[in-house]
């Protein structure tokens, strides 16, 4: 049993199989609750404690998955091309909701982790929350964050949003799917915009596009906010 779990495979039919369970799950309760990913995290966490099975071998097959969440990002484009007229028309509304929503997401965090009395290097790992985990990870990496603690907050800020994001827009009675698909993407990244797929087909595409363009602004200006942040405080 040592040996099997040492190998990769083990990590990766773990991850799959919690995952297909999860959406299983999430097929029959049909309630933004019930996240495949979130269920799968939850049961991928308990079976490693009642097992005793130590992360680090679990996660051999792990980092084989996280490879791959690059090019799932980029198949993203495709729901992107489809509306590409649409957001050729809407360009200007379009990079400038992005642009303030990912400073606001950046600002937030920041003066959130630092007024609850967070370390400068815990401030820096969160900072980079609201995009997509490949860029997290190299942004993390390049403004000397622990790239672990940024996955985890890319991961639940990613939860829920897919989980609340739709719902409070309805609140707010935000109508325009252009307006919908920006603030889920920008929000809470790949997972929102598996949610917004759903919404429909240009709330996806605009997710998707917020992605992008919310990762290049992050990967700018963030390096550049940390660095006057310390500064003034």
């Amino acid at each position: 049993m040592s040996d099997l779990v040492q190998l990769p495979l083990f990590g990766i039919v773990l991850t799959l199989t919690t995952y297909l369970i999860g959406l299983k799950i999430a097929q029959k309760i049909k309630s933004p609750l019930a996240n495949p990913l979130l269920i799968s995290t939850i049961l991928v966490i308990a079976f490693l404690l009642v097992t005793g099975i130590d992360y680090q071998d679990y996660n051999r097959g792990g980092q084989i998955i996280s490879f791959f969440l690059g090019p799932a990002t980029v198949a993203l484009g495709i729901p992107l091309y489809k509306q590409l007229e649409t957001i050729k028309k809407n360009k200007i509304p379009i990079l400038l909701g992005t642009l303030l929503g990912s400073l606001i997401a950046i600002f937030s965090v920041i003066g959130l982790a630092y007024l609850l009395g967070a370390s400068r290097e815990t401030i820096v790992s969160l900072s980079p929350k609201s995009v997509t985990t490949p860029i997290a990870m190299e942004v993390s990496q390049q403004i000397g964050g622990v790239v672990p603690l940024t996955i985890v907050g890319v991961v639940i800020t990613g939860i829920i949003g897919a989980i609340i994001g739709p719902e409070v827009l309805k609140l707010v009675k935000v109508k325009s799917k252009i307006a919908k698909g920006l603030a889920i993407g920008v929000a809470s990244h790949a997972l929102g915009t598996s949610r917004a797929i759903e919404e429909g087909e240009t709330e996806g595409a605009l997710s998707s596009t917020a992605i992008g363009l919310a990762g290049i602004i992050t990967a700018l200006v963030l390096p550049f906010i940390l660095k006057y942040f310390f500064v003034l405080i």
